[in-house]
């Protein structure tokens, strides 16, 4: 990059998208290149980076918002439109931690416009405290949440924000607070909610949205959502239904929306309601029965039941999600077939073959030993570009008939990395089964 950047001058660049943004270049580029100085803090405006850095392998949030968030926003003096992402949407870049730093940290009087990941739900708060006064554009992922905390922020109205998009990783069992942050925004034009809601003994429909939410938004004219309700059954007086869901959802004034309502393990019913077309990358807690519709943005999907996934589910899954690349199967009952042929069996030819094309990462460590049968026999799965493989090693073993059966070879022949539970010994005929093992 600095050899194109001194390449010629660049009058008229004010917008710079790095890929493959690293914390060396937040204390090379941005503190030791004084010939790119000018460039940098004069000119652009419009900053995005694609952040290789991981979150698990960060020491200290703190020192990272401190030498590298905190730096780039400073450092760019006449920033107005800040985005940082990952490199996938599976990817957990390093999130903004503004707790127990002072309110000058991560400040800007011109910012009008950001997208980043946050730790926590009060680094959302910490950011609309009044430290980013211009900010009429708001998106944040938040990581993990803070059930506990109890800093007291700034309440004031936040009158110059149109646009808000909060998205939450995690269950989180204070909706309260979100319902708070959300009727300071009188004069929002855009919103956009992916909330997963637990601790509750009533689930989040139609009519809570209207009265919590959207009676408090009077610009309101976008409303993106998929707010996902965790109940105990033991909670409810009534056996939950879609159609009960559905009815409510009449009362927020769109006309496309619907909902699921799945019972998981532990004795809990996932109820969620959300906004047509499902414009979300990734989708949790899905199970058995869900609408004949195409997801065409997912591409992580959680499966999760106490009935058994049988083969037409998955011939569903595949027609519904069609770019699906990660798959988590969390499902502990056997599959059943329909016919006198065990699952188990090469050569199955009860039902059409089901073909992944774009399924890179598949987990199946907390699923019925069936599954991996499911999806390693070629004869009943395809899944031509699969490298990251989650699997239980007695059930790697079984299915694979400790690596010698050839119905389950194709769809490991481009495996790079497997995760598995129990310790696997990566001898010779491991290798030469995975022939794509790093």
């Amino acid at each position: 990059m600095k050899r194109f950047l001194h390449a010629t001058d660049y009058p008229n660049l004010t917008e710079l998208k790095i890929h493959h943004f690293e914390q060396k270049f937040a204390l090379g580029y941005l503190t030791n290149e004084p010939s790119l100085r000018s460039i940098f803090q004069e000119q652009i405006t419009n900053l995005t980076l694609i952040n290789d850095d991981e979150d698990e392998i960060i020491c200290s949030l703190k020192n990272y918002t401190t030498n590298v968030y905190n730096h780039i926003l400073t450092f760019f003096k006449n920033l107005k439109e800040l985005s940082i992402m990952g490199p996938s949407a599976i990817s957990m870049y390093p999130g903004l931690s503004l707790c127990y730093l002072p309110s000058t940290t991560f400040s800007s009087p011109i910012l009008t416009h950001l997208y980043i990941n946050v730790k926590t739900f009060d680094d959302c708060l910490y950011l609309l405290d009044g430290r980013l006064r211009k900010l009429t554009t708001l998106c944040v992922n938040i990581y993990s949440i803070n059930e506990y905390s109890r800093v007291v922020h700034n309440m004031d109205k936040l009158f110059n924000l149109k646009c808000f998009s909060l998205k939450s990783f995690f269950r989180y069992k204070q909706y309260d607070k979100i319902v708070s942050l959300l009727r300071r925004m009188l004069n929002l034009e855009k919103l956009t909610l992916y909330l997963p809601i637990e601790d509750r003994n009533t689930v989040i429909d139609g009519t809570y949205v209207q009265h919590d939410i959207l009676d408090y938004m009077p610009q309101l004219h976008s409303f993106t959502f998929y707010i996902c309700t965790f109940v105990k059954t033991v909670d409810l007086s009534y056996k939950l239904s879609s159609e009960d869901i559905q009815q409510t959802l009449t009362n927020i004034g769109q006309e496309h929306v619907t909902s699921i309502v799945n019972y998981i393990q532990g004795g809990i019913v996932a109820c969620s309601i959300f906004s047509l077309p499902f414009e979300f990358d990734y989708l949790k807690h899905l199970g058995n029965k869900f609408p004949n519709i195409v997801f065409s943005y997912v591409t992580l999907l959680l499966v999760e039941d106490t009935n058994p996934f049988k083969h037409e589910f998955f011939i569903r899954i595949g027609r519904s999600f069609p770019l699906l690349k990660y798959l988590r199967i969390f499902n502990s009952e056997s599959q059943v077939l329909d016919g006198l042929m065990t699952f188990s069996s090469d050569n199955c030819q009860l039902h059409p073959i089901i073909e992944y094309f774009h399924l890179t990462r598949l987990d199946v460590r907390y699923a019925h030993r069936d599954y991996v049968e499911q999806f390693l026999n070629e004869t009943k799965t395809f899944i031509p570009c699969l490298t990251v493989f989650e699997v239980d090693v007695d059930d790697l073993k079984a299915v694979t008939k400790r690596f010698t059966r050839e119905e389950t070879r194709r769809n490991c022949a481009k495996v790079e990395r497997i995760e598995t539970r129990g310790g696997l010994f990566y001898s010779e005929d491991v290798f030469l089964y995975f022939p794509s093992l790093y």
